[in-house]
């Protein structure tokens, strides 16, 4: 009976700590697919991809509130000015993702994870999507040359004066636990991040 116990406590002991590891490596892995993804638009805004008929298109990442599972990514070919007998850095879209822009694909997230909340800092101060009293619905984040430069924009709305310098997507599991994609203004794309930059300031 002693030895049947000890058997019982220690499965109990394995086959928990056993889900912990492969949630937490889900969250990982997850987290560096959206920063893969991330860099894949990068890429594609800046070796001038072109979208159908439209060269020098940027790529981009959309996130909604509303829609948790997934993100999108797109080419931004619509809203902004047109190209045709432009210089070659013109840049025909407008840094939102919205009418005139081509969808190239949904990423679903699998697992039950989801995209726990989103932030962006913009004038020196965070607002989310969740957290920080919430009031952020959607966020993009956008490449396009010829600098590496990301084009970040909150509630469908960019501006060049109030830019958008900094960003952090929150995945979340249901069992507990979140990882964090960080984006700076320069570019600069963390998959691991420890936390939003604003939980920590």
């Amino acid at each position: 009976m002693v030895v049947l116990a000890i058997i019982v406590v220690l499965s109990g002991v394995v086959l928990s700590s056993q889900s912990t590891f492969n949630k937490t490596l889900v969250l990982a892995n997850t987290a560096y697919d959206i920063a893969l993804t991330m860099r894949s638009a990068q890429t594609y805004g800046l070796g001038s991809r072109a979208s159908g008929v439209v060269a020098n298109a940027g790529y981009g990442l959309h996130f909604d509130k509303n829609i948790t599972n997934s993100f999108k990514l797109f080419a931004d070919t619509g809203g902004g000015a047109s190209c045709v007998g432009m210089t070659p850095d013109c840049k025909p879209g407008n840094n939102i993702y919205g009418a005139g822009d081509e969808l190239k694909q949904t990423y679903e997230l699998n697992n039950g994870l989801f995209i726990g909340d989103f932030c962006a800092q913009s004038s020196g101060s965070w607002s989310c999507a969740v957290s920080e009293e919430g009031g952020l619905t959607s966020l993009d984040v956008v490449f396009a040359r010829p600098n590496p430069d990301a084009f970040m924009s909150k509630d469908g709305s960019y501006s060049p004066l109030f830019p958008v310098t900094a960003a952090c997507i929150t995945i979340s599991s249901p069992q507990g636990g979140s990882r964090f994609v960080s984006v700076g203004a320069a570019g600069q794309i963390i998959a691991n991040a420890t936390s939003c930059p604003w939980k920590i300031q």
